[in-house]
């Protein structure tokens, strides 16, 4: 959007002329098209505009040089009907600020050309990462986990018999353009009302909205193009998918809300059903993918959930796609205590079935000196990097500062960080590979020859 700025300290007329945003072509063929018209209604009216205008043009000719006359004529006609078409078209938007439709139409254009991006988790760690992630491309498929069964979203899927709206509604929010009030009003929760204490307004709108439209994937298109998000959300799976753990203390948990109050070491997750569907669009949107990002947010109740599905998981294994992995900066109480980042990408492969599923992870190489204590009293300490260990996994490292500034000693992931962190990586591994075929080809045309 900066390079944007820059190019918009120019006249306001001529910043219609600005290159990508694909509209000169379309002043051109206007004006040719009038220019037709008018002439042919004048030849139907024998009124000769050729011959007269020729006549015309050569008798000022004979005084004045016929290069300068042509040149006024041609500057004069067309500022004369490229003013009037921009005006007429402003009229027409009733009065929209000419600023705002243009800085749209070439932030359109240019997000349109991004890479096809698939983010696959849930919680507020995916809603993070998509805030910034539309900064980049407009060409974004969230796959959201619909294992949720505590707070609003377990109410409602109890007593409506919905998929839990809560992750769902946080990336619609996270997407939309005008993200801080539609997150006001997507997060406004009832502080009372009998039957509306504890609700969010997102989440009795897409329960409305699934009642209305039949099911969750209509209701969370219609909400999207009502909202006119970038990209669009997509459940894993429409299966009533619950989730069970096994401890390694051998107790079995069952419920997604259960399982960080159980304060154990998790040995295994699992679904009830046990093989889900994964949604069709989910597995067509993951073979079209450049870019699969996995995280950040909690290892077994956001990310590897959407693992668990077996179409999901074997589809991202065998994507040419490039993968990477975001890890959270914190370790989870009840969930990933005494975890180092290998052991985030173990548990990940573990359940995915697969090593193909990361080439890299992603994480954070600063923390405030003034860490807050609030994290050593609730048993939440920094995710140690343990490099080689990651290496036996055959997954590269990428460190980047990720996180917010905060004088508090606060640990947040910064949305656009984290963005402009993947995107960079995304850029030199796909930089990498273009020399890498180029060399082979070369190689092979050497040895043909």
């Amino acid at each position: 959007m900066k390079d944007f700025r820059k190019n918009m300290k120019m006249p306001q007329e001529a910043k219609w002329l600005m290159p990508g945003l694909q509209v000169k072509r379309w002043f051109a063929l206007i004006f040719l098209g009038a220019v037709m018209m008018t002439l042919g209604v004048l030849i139907l009216f024998d009124i000769k505009p050729v011959f007269y205008t020729m006549e015309f043009v050569r008798k000022v000719a004979m005084n004045l040089s016929t290069e300068w006359i042509a040149f006024a004529f041609v500057m004069f006609g067309a500022g004369v009907f490229f003013k009037g078409w921009q005006k007429t078209n402003l009229s027409i938007i009733d009065g929209s600020d000419n600023q705002s439709l243009l800085e749209n139409l070439y932030r359109r254009r240019k997000l349109n050309r991004g890479p096809k991006v698939v983010a696959v988790g849930g919680g507020t760690g995916l809603s993070m990462l998509l805030k910034g992630i539309k900064h980049i491309t407009n060409n974004i498929t969230a796959v959201v986990t619909v294992g949720d069964d505590g707070g609003s979203s377990g109410r409602l899927r109890e007593e409506m018999g919905v998929l839990p709206p809560g992750d769902i509604r946080n990336c619609i929010a996270a997407l939309a353009d005008d993200e801080d009030l539609v997150t006001k009003l997507f997060q406004y929760r009832f502080k009372t009302g009998e039957g509306l204490e504890g609700h969010s307004f997102g989440n009795l709108f897409l329960t409305a909205l699934c009642s209305i439209t039949g099911d969750m994937v209509r209701a969370v298109k219609e909400s999207s193009n009502v909202l006119s998000i970038r990209g669009r959300v997509l459940p894993s799976t429409l299966d009533d998918m619950k989730l069970g753990a096994e401890m390694e203390d051998g107790r079995i948990i069952h419920g997604e809300s259960n399982i960080p109050e159980a304060h154990g070491r998790i040995k295994r997750l699992f679904t009830e059903p046990k093989d889900c569907k994964a949604l069709d669009d989910v597995i067509a949107a993951i073979r079209d993918a450049e870019l699969i990002i996995l995280g950040p947010g909690s290892l077994y109740t956001s990310v590897i959930p959407n693992l668990l599905i077996k179409e999901i998981s074997h589809e991202i294994a065998k994507s040419n796609a490039k993968k990477i992995y975001v890890c959270n900066i914190m370790s989870q109480p009840g969930e990933t205590d005494g975890y180092a980042v290998s052991d985030h990408v173990n548990a990940l492969m573990k359940h995915a079935e697969s090593r193909n599923i990361i080439d890299t992870v992603l994480v954070n190489d600063f923390l405030p000196s003034n860490l807050a204590k609030k994290y050593q009293m609730s048993g939440s300490y920094p995710v140690k990097v343990d490099f080689e260990n990651l290496k036996k996994l055959g997954v590269k490292l990428f460190s980047r500062k990720l996180i917010e500034d905060s004088k508090e000693g606060l640990v947040r992931h910064s949305s656009n960080r984290v963005a402009r962190a993947i995107y960079y990586w995304y850029r030199k591994e796909h930089k990498a590979d273009r020399k890498f075929f180029h060399k082979e080809a070369l190689k092979q045309e050497c040895c043909n020859g």
